[in-house]
């Protein structure tokens, strides 16, 4: 009976995940009950959020009555510039773009000026209503928008003709399962992934890469990468001059990539130990057979850093010393502070995401995909909207907006696993997740470390991402604190005018340094980051330079198996 009752629970939470789009709406019940319950019984803060809400109306009305006079609008203190055209400082609509401004901060106010409210209510009250407000910016609706109405004067109307076509085509895209503009635009093995290699290993869940030299003579340790599962690994390998590995492989460097097979229901049992036995021990194997007696530099980005952490620590609970040393990009091991993921973790979020998962066997990468656009909703919801389908016009097409179309999915074991074991219950930081029935230390890790965190990470917080370096034991680790986000910041290409970078190294016997005092004591430094890694790339490697390697060890099993970017990249 009691598996009957729990089957019917589990289909009726993966029905109302369908529904909401996998968000556990009973979080959101709860976090406005509680704020609800504590606002009413405060009569104190009630009269603060009426005195706040009279305060920002008598604010507006003064605006307003100066503004007709010629009074501009004040520039954005956030940075937000979706106010920033001139067209805004005319009158009424710099009066429209106040009044919206009065109102997110009175959203925000009112969401943590409440006493007593868990600081988990008070950021999902305030994240729910500000993207509610979001649908009521004037900057999204044509009539209250001058830079739309000058467009629709000046053209005629054609640019909402021309909006209205893009709707049609997008929702024909949407509805038949095609590609976008930029994946049409940027095929993979035309003009993205297309540093020549061979696939020289494939098993159910892999494909490894081996890219062919360019140089002369090589670094005799290669380097292997670990990409995250969630995403196609050609991220590294962009337009060749955004691509991390035809860089490496230009400096003189070996490069092996893990090429991640796009699972299906079929593959809904596969965990996290699958992952590390037939992911990354599986590739390590290869490349030792084809680089034998040679160290090996591991680089893992994302939750591919992540998954090599844990397999670094198995390894060396084993007394296995291949990897030489380990580079992290944007990859948390301590999940204590996940930064703006946390609205989307909890106990209800994850049965609600598992029972999906256990009914369609993955998850799809398009529910993973709306979950991160609404934590910045004007960026990547609306204004894309208002640019496209009012003023008429596409983006112009990159070929980071190709791969970030190119989605893939997650099988139901291996992110449950995931989710419970690293996000909720951060079993990974405090020495208690399992590989094979045993739990891990990531102290166990004795080798150097360069970690990568990125300033404006909405997915893996740099203060979080510092973290892995009071957790391992590594006798010398460098942390790069770099600008830009998840994806940019970490692809930057070599020469980048806009990036800005600090670095230090810190080894054994020095003090560790909480993130804010390692932010001051360390100034930035311009350029990208790149330059910085290849020269510590170079510092850990052997100092003579050997012949490059064959292409695969056909001898021992790992024939070269056809050209990079092999097939697993291409799934669907």
């Amino acid at each position: 009976m009691t598996d009957r009752t729990d089957a019917v629970e589990r289909e009726f939470r993966a029905m109302l995940a369908r529904m909401t789009g996998g968000i556990a709406p009973q979080d959101y019940g709860a976090a406005f009950q509680d704020w609800w319950l504590h606002l009413a019984a405060s009569p104190a803060a009630q009269a603060g959020l009426q005195q706040n809400a009279l305060q920002k109306a008598m604010d507006l009305w003064r605006f307003h009555a100066e503004a007709a006079t010629g009074k501009p609008l004040a520039p954005e203190e956030t940075g937000d510039r979706r106010f920033a055209d001139p067209a805004w400082q005319q009158y009424p609509f710099n009066v429209f773009a106040q009044a919206f401004r009065n109102g997110m901060a009175l959203v925000g106010d009112a969401a943590r000026s409440v006493p007593g409210v868990a600081p988990r209510s008070a950021d999902l009250v305030e994240f729910a209503t500000r993207n509610l407000a979001e649908a009521a910016s004037p900057a999204v609706h044509p009539l209250t928008n001058p830079e739309i109405l000058q467009r629709t004067v000046a053209e005629k109307g054609q640019n909402l003709t021309r909006g209205y076509q893009h709707f049609l085509e997008d929702l024909e895209r949407t509805l038949s399962g095609g590609g976008t503009p930029a994946s049409e635009e940027f095929p993979v093995g035309g003009k993205v992934a297309v540093t020549e290699g061979q696939v020289i290993f494939r098993n159910e869940l892999i494909e490894l890469i081996q890219y062919a030299p360019t140089t002369p003579d090589v670094y005799a340790e290669p380097v292997l990468i670990v990409p995250a599962w969630i995403m196609k690994y050609y991220i590294l390998d962009l337009s060749p001059k955004n691509s991390l590995v035809a860089w490496l492989v230009d400096q003189g460097h070996t490069v092996f990539m893990i090429s991640w097979k796009n699972p299906t229901a079929a593959d809904r049992e596969l965990g996290m130990d699958d992952y590390l036995r037939k992911g990354v021990y599986a590739a390590l194997d290869a490349v030792t057979a084809v680089v034998p007696q040679r160290d090996i530099h591991a680089v893992g980005y994302c939750i591919g850093g992540t998954l090599l952490a844990i397999a670094a620590a198995a390894l060396a609970r084993r007394g296995e010393e291949r990897i030489r040393d380990i580079s992290l990009f944007a990859a948390q091991t301590d999940f204590s502070e996940p930064g703006e993921l946390s609205l989307f973790i909890s106990p209800a979020q994850i049965e609600m995401l598992e029972a999906l998962m256990h009914k369609e066997g993955v998850l799809d990468s398009a529910k993973m995909g709306a979950a991160f656009a609404l934590l910045r909703a004007h960026d990547l919801l609306w204004q894309p909207a208002v640019r496209s389908y009012l003023k008429g016009e596409r983006d112009r097409v990159i070929d980071l907006m190709a791969w970030n179309a190119d989605g893939t999915r997650m099988p139901w074991k291996m992110h449950t696993e995931y989710l419970l074991g690293l996000y909720l219950q951060n079993d990974l930081a405090e020495g208690r997740f399992p590989v094979e029935g045993e739990p891990v230390s990531l102290a166990d890790i004795r080798v150097p470390m360069f970690v990568v965190g990125t300033e404006t990470d909405h997915v893996a917080p740099w203060k979080s991402v510092y973290k892995v370096g009071g957790l391992a034991s590594s006798p010398e680790f460098t942390f790069l604190l770099t600008s830009g986000g998840h994806n940019a910041g970490i692809v930057s290409g070599p020469v980048h005018p806009k990036r800005r970078h600090r670095l230090h190294t810190r080894r054994g016997g020095e003090p560790w340094l909480p993130a804010d005092e390692w932010l001051q004591a360390n100034a930035p430094q311009p350029g990208s980051w790149w330059p910085a890694w290849g020269r510590w790339l170079v510092a850990h490697s052997s100092p003579v330079r050997v012949p490059s390697p064959p292409m695969g060890a056909p001898a021992a099993g790992y024939p070269p198996l056809g050209d990079a970017p092999g097939e697993y990249v291409l799934q669907r």
